[in-house]
């Protein structure tokens, strides 16, 4: 029987090891390794792989865990204390790069919406990719590490209002279009205190029943679903699913079971 997810997973597997072989011979980053796999194995490359919905889904799968085993090492005493990275930090690295590259847009001739439309693009960088470096560095919880993550959990908020004004931008934008900016930052707001809420409140009493049962099955499963749910919250608000499963990992981190 042939099963075409099955197969393209195989050829994905066989070609990362042999691309990573190659990339750790020449002492480059593993990561970029995995991004040339992916270049060589998608349509816009060798075409190796049929299924590419359902890889893509496995692949925003591997992200939420990857940000979900980075937010386990880290807390929210720890988060409390990189607020100035998150606010200040985040906040004038992506005005920042907004004007300049609207300036320089300006120069070469876009239009005010398009030059502030590139600017939003220049000015996100992505949660997986740099958290992977910084990670399998083991810089996570060093000075530039807690700078960095705190830049990104900006970037992982604000992109929602970026999202909602581009149609603006554009002029498509109708009467109701800061409405519905401002409904979906309340939205998103609202889903990011039902979080914190339940990792203060809820959690620690449904891990603690989980772990009367002395079943590591059962306990896993809950880790699981914590993780996956708290992804699928986050996404249903227009955030990031690495937004989603970092807070899932804080909550475990935050629970007499982080070990």
């Amino acid at each position: 029987m042939h099963i075409p997810l099955l197969t393209d997973i195989v050829v994905i597997f066989g070609l990362a090891v042999a691309v990573q072989f190659v990339f750790l011979r020449l002492r480059l980053p593993s990561l970029v390794g995995l991004l040339f796999t992916g270049i060589l194995a998608g349509p816009h490359g060798l075409g190796l792989v049929d299924a590419v919905h359902e890889v893509e889904v496995l692949a925003e799968i591997g992200v939420v865990l990857l940000l979900f085993t980075i937010g386990i090492e880290f807390s929210f005493q720890k988060l409390v204390e990189i607020r100035r990275a998150v606010l200040v930090g985040g906040s004038l690295q992506v005005g920042l790069t907004i004007l300049a590259v609207f300036l320089l847009a300006r120069w070469a001739g876009a239009s005010p919406g398009e030059a502030v439309f590139y600017g939003f693009l220049v000015s996100l960088s992505s949660t997986a990719i740099v958290l992977g470096l910084i990670q399998q560095r083991g810089e996570v919880d060093s000075p530039h590490g807690r700078i960095t993550l705190g830049m990104l959990l900006f970037q992982d908020v604000i992109v929602v209002p970026m999202l909602l004004v581009t149609p603006l931008l554009a002029g498509a934008g109708q009467g109701g279009g800061w409405k519905e900016v401002a409904l979906f930052a309340g939205r998103g707001l609202g889903i990011v205190v039902l979080v914190l809420a339940s990792a203060r409140w809820l959690m620690p009493w449904v891990l603690h029943q989980v772990a009367r049962t002395r079943s590591k099955e059962l306990f896993l499963l809950c880790v699981v679903a914590v993780c996956l749910t708290t992804a699928w919250l986050t996404a249903s608000a227009g955030l990031s699913l690495a937004l989603g499963a970092f807070l899932a990992g804080l909550i475990m981190a935050e629970s007499d079971y982080s070990h």
